[in-house]
């Protein structure tokens, strides 16, 4: 483990070698128990310790939004967290809906323990962290176990194959209470090619999905992050869409035939057919 002052006084950043590259936290200069991870360089996640309802990612208050909208406010849930991370969103529902049941799934063990050490859960919260594969680890869930099931897993800034099929979606599906919700971030930049085909591959298995991201990403100018919502049963469109656009970074909310259209021509993909998602562009995150 390896810290990096800051000027005298000041709060250091700590980093420790871990099976997906160099993890450091980043002390956060505006928030004094607030700290950022990072992976070999590229921004990860943020967690404010004192504040855990705090979502400083464009990306994690989008799904914060979808958290806030799978049941009523407050009422406990029971969520399946494939990708870790600083568990952020973990601990984000712990303290919006508290006696919530949630298991997270994380394949980097030594990632888990450096957050968990640095980083410490609240010992009352009910959070399950276990080692492993995201996929493996849907498959030990029981049928119709979760309400809401958030996939938020990159290796190397990618999407793992294997996280994104017909085959995969099929799984979530199963594991999800009747009305449950399913909920990935996904990353991609013109033209938007695995985008297409991930909203192709989810409208296989569920009837109702949206997506929310930046104008931009939509329209194929940039990349960027996109957050991909499944249901077998009617969304909260409207109040996802007020809150996607009164949000610090604005998104839009695309469904129906309008999405329909930004998927046409996309092709669903299969095990026998799944590639990762694109890396990001040199310099994304400088």
């Amino acid at each position: 483990m390896a810290r990096s002052g800051r000027g005298r006084g000041a709060v250091e950043a700590v980093t420790e070698t871990v099976d997906g590259g160099v993890a450091e936290l980043r002390p956060d200069r505006d928030r004094p128990r607030g700290w950022t991870l990072l992976i070999d360089g590229a921004p990860q996640s943020h967690v404010d310790l004192d504040d855990p309802a705090h979502l400083d990612f464009s990306y994690q208050r989008r799904l914060g939004h979808v958290v806030d909208l799978a049941g009523p406010p407050g009422k406990p849930l029971r969520v399946v967290h494939l990708g870790g991370g600083a568990l952020t969103l973990a601990r984000y529902v712990a303290a919006t809906r508290p006696r919530s049941t949630q298991q997270v799934v994380e394949i980097d063990e030594p990632l888990v323990h450096f957050v968990r050490r640095q980083l410490p859960l609240d010992s009352g919260w009910r959070i399950r962290v276990r080692g492993g594969d995201a996929r493996a680890g849907l498959a030990k869930v029981p049928d119709g176990w979760a309400d809401l099931i958030i996939a938020d897993v990159f290796g190397g800034a990618r999407t793992p194959a294997h996280l994104t099929s017909t085959e995969f979606v099929a799984d979530v599906r199963r594991a999800l209470r009747p009305g449950g919700g399913y909920a990935a971030n996904l990353t991609d930049g013109p033209p938007l090619r695995f985008l297409r085909g991930q909203l192709a591959t989810v409208a296989t298995v569920f009837p109702e999905l949206c997506l929310t991201a930046a104008p931009a990403v939509l329209r194929g100018k940039r990349f960027g992050n996109a957050v991909l919502l499944a249901s077998d049963t009617a969304l909260p469109l409207a109040e996802l869409t007020r809150r996607a656009a009164t949000d610090p970074e604005a998104a839009r909310v695309e469904h129906g035939r309008a999405l329909r259209d930004f998927t046409a021509g996309a092709a669903p993909v299969t095990d026998a057919t799944a590639v990762a998602s694109p890396a990001p562009p040199a310099k994304t995150f400088d």
